[in-house]
């Protein structure tokens, strides 16, 4: 019999792997009968343009498989026992049109989970994926994975993986307790680690345990969407609590509560840290007012201007912190594995909820966890990952910068994995999400953070979106915020200014070097830290930006036809630009050649203003 098998080039299987996929495909679905006799090995590869050799060891691994059968000197057919067992069905699906309406009346929970922004399937496909928490192919350490898995499913380790129990892996359990949480201050027995699969069934866990119809809980806004999911099924009462530039504001709304929930290190979604000071003032709060915090610490926390600050439960001598994590994703694909650090108690209870909902974390997967941790690829990759993110972090912030300085990042971080950016005014986020993921640019609205997002979509002041460089390769950070920028432009319309919107006229060539001559000019970054640049009369320039002058570069700049220009070191990517100038009221204004308004500053004159051009 002929197969019209379809080799695809580009699939991630191997040929010979998709020869046998396709006839066991065709074998199941009863395109090729049992029993029937199938085209021969050298046939096939002739059809196909591949090895015969590709072909025999893909009808040889069916064989051994039962699919195929050899009879001698007669050739391959279809095992007539490899479709026993399997019951055809006979009647026809109800075509009523009540259907639908019946269960819906049935279903008693409805519409818990749900998100109006969901990611593509094909993001991979995407030239620009600013996805936070989604992770490109580069990032995953497959080699030492590989090796890790090896050693768990190896002689005595299966054994002990198929042991029915709902312990955890004492292997995972004790290389959490000595390498993970030492690195966040935090000391913790075997009785106070429960293995979880991922951050959000840990969240699922707690709230099932911990709250009911009558219980408070106070949560960020914005804030983490799957726990106020998760906290809608025991119908609890959620208290959105506002954040700032320092995370959870700690102030008397949260006294009504029973729980309070924080994600301190990068607060999700903003990424914003919450300083040691906050954080002892919140535990000094829910210490008084006899509450439990529950710290989500599931996006460790990456800061790459300064040293990470303790967790809050390290910090916590009453017994209150419940704590929260998880093994980073970027680790292997589809893994998923959290835990939760709380009192011997709760652990107990949490073990038994656990057991009923799916039992353990795949003990495979925990052994291998254990493995990777233990032959030091954890840390190795820690310090990889670490050093990937922030140049990523880096290269995105500096684009933003240099590319979208009107626009502002609403809260200030020192680190993580994303940006909080606001919208220019005039342009809707719904339009620009839209628009800019025909483009192939994939950037995420903010309003599933929110506990009321229907206000949010006609909230100017919180017309945001989120960029994220965990699935983005560094190469492309630039050109994708780049062409960003264009398209905020192209929605703007006429709203931005021009020069041939102001009454002012361009500051001549002298008039320009006799006002910024030994000017000092403050402006703030796109990303909040203050910046001064000074202007020294030989065509110097001293830049220096953030709260402690972290960032420093210097250049030079020059006139030429009434042109001002610049170019830094390495600011700006150390591009030459230039610009018209005008001043007014202590404000520089720059407009580029094509007398579009770029960026403000306040500029500090200097005390003499008759110097002669150069």
């Amino acid at each position: 019999m002929d197969l019209l098998i379809n080799l695809d080039p580009d699939s991630e299987l191997g040929l010979q792997h998709q020869i046998r996929q396709k006839i066991v495909e065709a074998i199941l679905s009863g395109i090729i009968p049992a029993g029937q006799r199938i085209m021969s090995s050298r046939k096939l590869a002739k059809q196909l343009n591949v090895a015969r050799n590709t072909v025999v060891l893909a009808y040889n691994q069916l064989v051994d498989e039962g699919y195929l059968e050899s009879r001698e000197r007669s050739g391959l057919y279809v095992n007539q026992q490899i479709l026993n067992g399997r019951v055809s069905y006979a009647a026809e699906k109800s075509k009523a049109g009540n259907i639908q309406e019946r269960w819906s009346s049935k279903i008693k929970i409805i519409g818990v989970g749900h998100q109006r922004h969901i990611w593509p399937g094909d993001w991979q496909n995407h030239p620009y994926p600013f996805i936070d928490g989604y992770f490109d192919a580069s990032l995953y350490p497959v080699a030492q994975w590989q090796e890790a898995s090896r050693l768990a499913f190896g002689g005595l380790q299966a054994r002990q993986l198929h042991a029915e129990s709902d312990a955890d892996d004492a292997m995972l359990v004790e290389e959490i307790r000595t390498k993970i949480l030492p690195r966040r201050g935090i000391n913790a027995g075997h009785q106070e680690i429960l293995i979880t699969s991922g951050s959000h069934h840990a969240l699922y866990l707690l709230a099932n345990l911990l709250t009911d119809s009558t219980t408070v809980v106070s949560m960020e806004d914005p804030g983490d969407p799957a726990l106020r999911s998760c906290l809608a099924l025991t119908h609890c009462k959620i208290r959105p609590q506002p954040i700032d530039e320092n995370g959870m504001i700690v102030d008397e709304r949260l006294d009504k509560s029973q729980i309070v929930y924080v994600t301190p290190s990068h607060q999700k979604p903003t990424g914003v840290t919450m300083p040691l000071e906050r954080r002892k003032l919140l535990l000094e709060k829910v210490s008084h007012r006899d509450q439990i915090l529950i710290e989500d610490d599931s996006e460790s926390e990456r800061n790459y201007f300064g040293n990470p600050k303790p967790a809050i439960q390290s910090l916590d001598q009453d017994d209150r912190v419940i704590y929260i994590s998880a093994l980073p994703k970027a680790i292997a694909p589809g893994l998923g594995l959290g835990f939760i650090v709380a009192s011997p108690t709760l652990i107990a209870e949490a073990r038994r909820l656990r057991r009923l909902m799916v039992g353990n974390p795949p003990r495979s997967n925990q052994r291998t966890a254990a493995f990777f941790i233990s032959l030091g690829h954890y840390d190795a990759f820690m310090v990889r990952i670490h050093k990937v993110f922030s140049q990523r972090w880096n290269a995105l912030r500096d684009a933003l910068n240099h590319y979208l300085p009107q626009s502002i990042l609403t809260l200030p971080n020192q680190g993580g994995t994303a940006f909080w950016v606001k919208c220019p005014s005039g342009v809707s986020v719904e339009k620009l999400v839209q628009n800019a993921g025909k483009h192939g640019i994939l950037i995420e609205p903010v309003g599933d953070y929110y506990s009321r997002p229907e206000e949010q979509d006609h909230c100017d002041e919180q017309a945001c979106f989120r960029m994220g460089v965990t699935s983005i390769d560094q190469t492309a950070i630039r050109d994708g915020v780049e062409k960003l920028a264009q398209l905020i432009r192209e929605l703007s319309g006429n709203q931005q200014k021009t020069l041939e919107q102001i009454s002012q006229t361009p500051l001549s060539g002298e008039q320009i070097f006799n006002q910024l001559a030994g000017a000092t000019l403050i402006c703030k970054t796109v990303y909040g830290a203050p910046c001064t640049i000074e202007l020294r009369a030989d065509g110097k320039m001293l830049g220096r930006a953030g709260h402690a002058d972290e960032e420093y570069d210097q250049g030079r700049w020059w006139i030429e036809n009434d042109i001002w220009y610049r170019q830094w070191e390495s600011w700006a990517y150390g591009e030459q630009a230039g610009y018209y100038i005008t001043i007014e009221n202590e404000q520089i204004s720059w407009f580029n050649q094509n007398g579009r308004l770029v960026d403000t500053a306040i500029i500090k004159l200097a005390p003499n203003h008759n110097s002669k051009l150069v």
